[in-house]
């Protein structure tokens, strides 16, 4: 434990996790089963990515695998053409599987589309020959702003199969987001839609999109729209530069397009994300390195065959959607489970009647997910055959040892290994976790980097610390799925990611480490547990602590379903936790309640993080992609003016935690 003197060192207070070790009839069907595989890309590294590579098709094999002599600026696979779309579509369609499923996609209304890779492959060349028709050229940036259809995969291929880079945004987003991108990425053509489904309801989205386009500054040469609501439409005429989407493929029935040779350095796609100026970052991701990368960790971590079924429940307008619904699983031609609706609509069993349905073998899903399902019971998975899973994945945030025990439970039977994967929309893959044939589980913990990750947990001198201590993680040597550089934006590139522990001035790719800005400890096996953003701390009297593990004390707590903790200002403390809290079904919320919660928190971490106040809360404040806005509840235990709260699902819920802080 390292002491808080308030040095800036995070402190690890947890008690060691629970062990647990996959099954010996996973391991003998492994994709990767035997342990040696980590010296191996030790010792062999960086030619130890050549397996990665070797997972595709190039049309001309590369030069050299790493160019190290500008860093950060890493270049891979240099000198290696490819082209995407071929090796997500085309390949399989020439080895046999044509008739394989690529794509089961269901509506939230229960209206189902099959796509096999034959399909796929007339659909993309389809469209991409459209794309060409309305004047898009290799290099352009075409914004795709769509929802989960099966249209938005297919756009993503058309794009990378005549070279244009994708930037899609998330259908969530405002109209101002929109803009926004589009203007940062110079972008002049749109693909979206004219509406899809919530909940039942029918939502409006072109009249976003056409709000979003005034706000371009260049102006848009084309814009493409699909026609998801039919009659259930809200009557947009479309205007002089707006095209129907199944008009341009009616007009372009059986047309051919040849994938575009593409260098390994080629951008693939732009995804931006939130930065500290408030400006979103184009996070830029290239053809070769990207690919390899996607497509290795979905057949090391994910344990992915051709014959499985796959579902990942992320939504495409995020980095886990690119990797892990697109082109990892489309690279390696397994089936690709999409679901358009929410988790609860029209019953809370909805995701486990898909699985049953389509008999999926591997579900990769989100902690806030699992948190929801705990708190709506194990009555609903209890009503379906989940017989078919073979492996359960978290993705997206930290997972605490009692929803991983739920979710390994009730969902995997105890029988299915649980991947909890670390890795930023910067990685492009998973970074740290299991490999599930070979390394036992720890609730709570991602594990161990993955073979060929150089990742490690440091002090704020850059040093690294003992095991069962707490501190910064770094990442000290470049990985094929990494981003290149911020869009446009090499100078804040440096400074977000490389700044921290890098000596900048050195031309020695050894002096260079990335930063995620993430707080972790490491155990004496080696075992990563991130303990959340370096900004998601709470300094209590000196002691710096980390709101995941004090959360994960909290949910460790019977009739506790989720919970998030903030500081606020204390006279004497400095700060104090405030803990906000969403119980089970059926559970009072009482004095009583609070007090197990209270003593749960001493127990398992100590007097230094007693809640200074405990608030129930029906629900907790989040953006549309299921992250917790923990500024917002500071504001709130603080008394502070709300700032902005467009960018949540549910705005209304802030001004009920309000009343109820006013209120206790």
């Amino acid at each position: 434990m390292v002491d808080g003197d308030g040095d800036g060192e995070l402190e690890a207070r947890l008690v060691e996790q629970e062990e647990f070790e996959p099954s010996e009839e996973f391991v003998a069907q492994a994709n990767v089963s035997d342990p040696a595989v980590y010296d191996e890309f030790e010792e062999n590294w960086p030619a130890c990515w050549e397996q990665a590579a070797e997972m595709l098709d190039w049309d001309d094999d590369y030069d050299e695998v790493l160019d190290d002599s500008n860093p950060p600026f890493y270049k891979w696979f240099t000198g290696g053409k490819l082209n995407v779309s071929y090796n997500c579509v085309d390949r399989h369609v020439e080895n046999g599987d044509k008739n394989r499923v690529a794509i089961k996609w269901e509506g939230e209304h229960g209206d189902t589309r099959t796509y096999t890779y034959q399909d796929l492959y007339r659909e993309v060349n389809e469209f991409a020959a459209a794309l060409r028709d309305l004047g898009v050229e290799e290099d352009d940036v075409v914004t795709l702003y769509m929802p989960m259809v099966p249209e938005l995969p297919i756009a993503m291929l058309a794009c990378a199969r005549i070279g244009a880079p994708h930037s899609v945004v998330f259908a969530g987003f405002s109209a101002d987001a929109l803009a926004t991108r589009m203007n940062s990425a110079d972008s002049r053509y749109l693909v979206t839609c004219d509406g899809y489904y919530r909940r039942g309801d029918a939502l409006d989205h072109l009249d976003k999109a056409n709000e979003g386009l005034d706000g371009v500054d260049h102006g848009v040469d084309a814009t493409v729209v699909v026609d998801r609501l039919g009659d259930d439409g809200f009557g947009h005429d479309l205007k002089g530069n707006q095209h129907d989407w199944d008009d341009l493929m009616d007009d372009h029935a059986g047309e051919r397009v040849d994938p575009v040779e593409r260098d390994a350095e080629d951008m693939l796609f732009l995804m931006y994300t939130s930065g500290t100026t408030g400006q979103p970052k184009g996070v830029k991701h290239t053809t070769g390195g990207y690919l390899a990368y996607a497509a290795w960790t979905s057949h090391a971590v994910l344990d992915i065959e051709k014959e499985d079924t796959y579902w990942c429940s992320a939504d495409i307008g995020w980095i886990t959607g690119h990797s892990y619904i697109v082109y990892g699983p489309l690279a390696l031609g397994t089936t690709t489970v999409m679901y358009e609706g929410t988790p609860d609509f029209p019953r809370r069993d909805r995701l486990w009647d898909i699985i049953e349905k389509y008999s999926v073998d591997i579900f990769y899903t989100a902690p806030t997910a699992i948190r929801a399902f705990m708190k709506w019971g194990s009555q609903f998975p209890e009503e379906h055959d989940l017989s078919s899973l073979r492996l359960l994945g978290t993705v997206g945030e930290p997972i605490n040892p009692r929803a991983w025990k739920w979710y390994y439970k009730h969902i995997g039977n105890e029988e299915c290994p649980v991947v909890d994967t670390w890795w930023q929309t910067e990685t492009g893959g998973m970074m740290i976790t299991t490999l599930p044939g070979v390394k036992k589980m720890k609730p709570g913990s991602a594990g161990p980097p993955l073979p060929g990750i150089d990742a490690q947990i440091v002090d704020t001198k850059g040093e690294q610390v003992d095991a069962g201590r707490a501190g910064y993680l770094t990442v000290n040597k470049p990985w094929p799925g990494m981003l290149r550089t911020l869009y446009k934006n090499d100078e804040r590139f440096v400074q977000e990611y490389w700044q921290e522990y890098s000596d900048t001035d050195s031309d020695d790719p050894d002096d260079w480490v990335y930063f995620p800005e993430d707080g972790a400890k490491i155990d004496a096996d080696d075992y990563i547990t991130i303990l959340g953003r370096v900004d998601d701390v709470i300094n209590v009297s000196g002691h710096r602590l980390g709101t995941m593990e004090i959360e994960s004390a909290i949910v460790g707590v019977p009739g506790v379903a989720e919970a998030a903790v903030v500081g606020g200002n204390h006279e004497v403390k400095g700060e104090a936790v405030y803990a906000y809290v969403i119980t089970e079904e059926g559970q009072e919320e009482d004095d009583e309640m609070r007090g197990r919660i209270v003593e749960g928190v001493e127990d398992a971490i100590g007097p230094i993080a007693r809640p200074e106040a405990v608030i129930f809360t029906p629900e907790l404040p989040k953006t549309r992609s299921g992250k917790i806005m923990r500024r917002l509840l500071e504001e709130i235990a603080n008394g502070d003016e709300l700032g902005d709260t467009t960018t949540l699902r549910n705005p209304e819920i802030v001004e009920e935690i309000q009343r109820k802080v006013q209120v206790d």
